[in-house]
């Protein structure tokens, strides 16, 4: 399965790191074996007394903020210990029940529709941080890199030049009271007997604007699942249509970028032709 993640510097090397969060904390965790999908990799882990974990790695302190979309109403995993592993932050979570979906349908789109309400104004009333850029005119900080797309083909050298033109434009920040996601889609959500039990992967979570997230999603079901996409569209068709640009325009940029330094070539052009498709729509 593709997804949307959020670039680290290889995948989490479990034994050494539990040997190395032994070294630190004296806690010596058992693993049981990697968890399903994901590109950075992540596993299952016991404590001593039995209770069972997820090990993963983040890129920022994305506590705080999943411990706010749960105070939402949004079911996120608390983080039960974090610890800086050659350089890299490493968090052992709560394990949530059930597992990524293996099959999506129209009740798991408007569950995950529900949790996106869920984040509306959560972060109103906080001291407003600078604006989430969008990446559209200037590469991001690793990933939404624009030289790949100049250089991999003629198609995707015109996406960036849309895309470019769109954050001219449009412009390429992103504001508001929301929490953002940031990597919403059906790979960081688990179910568990068709009910959504869990919202996983944070790390990239910031303040801005929840609709964001609707065109991630939007974007991996015009890929994956083409068929779903009515409901969301009928969410998006409610914001103006300069934000929709800038966001379909970020989304096109970080998905085809991401796939060609990662991908294969066929991957590439799924999501060549998911990107063009949305640009000429919106």
């Amino acid at each position: 399965m593709t997804t949307h993640a959020w670039p680290q510097s290889a995948r989490l090397d479990a034994p050494r790191v539990l040997d190395r969060i032994f070294d630190i904390t004296g806690v010596r965790l058992v693993l049981e074996g990697p968890c399903p999908g994901g590109e950075i990799g992540a596993a299952y882990v016991s404590w001593p007394d039995g209770r069972r974990s997820v090990l993963t790695s983040a890129r920022t302190q994305c506590g705080p903020l999943a411990d706010r979309a749960r105070q939402a109403g949004v079911p996120t995993a608390r983080h039960e210990l974090t610890a800086r592993v050659d350089g890299v932050r490493v968090i052992v979570q709560q394990r949530l029940p059930g597992v990524p979906p293996v099959t999506l349908d129209t009740a798991l789109v408007r569950q995950m529709l529900q949790v996106n309400d869920r984040l509306a104004g959560v972060l109103a009333g906080e001291p407003a941080p600078q604006p989430a850029p969008l990446h559209l005119t200037a590469d991001g900080p690793g990933f939404c890199l624009h030289e790949p797309l100049r250089q991999y083909s003629d198609r995707s050298a015109r996406l960036l030049e849309r895309v470019r033109a769109t954050g001219a434009a449009s412009g390429s920040q992103m504001i508001g009271d929301d929490l953002v996601h940031m990597d919403f889609h059906a790979g960081n959500v688990l179910v568990d007997d068709g009910r959504l039990t869990g919202v996983v992967d944070w790390d990239g979570a910031v303040r801005g604007d929840r609709h964001l997230d609707l065109v991630t999603l939007r974007f991996y079901l015009g890929g994956m699942a083409p068929a779903l996409t009515g409901p969301v569209d009928e969410r998006l068709a409610l914001i103006p249509a300069r934000r929709r640009r800038a966001y379909w325009a970020h989304m096109s940029l970080r998905q085809v970028d991401w796939s060609i330094r990662h991908h294969d070539a066929a991957t590439v052009e799924k999501w060549l032709t998911v990107a063009e498709e949305g640009m000429a729509d919106r």
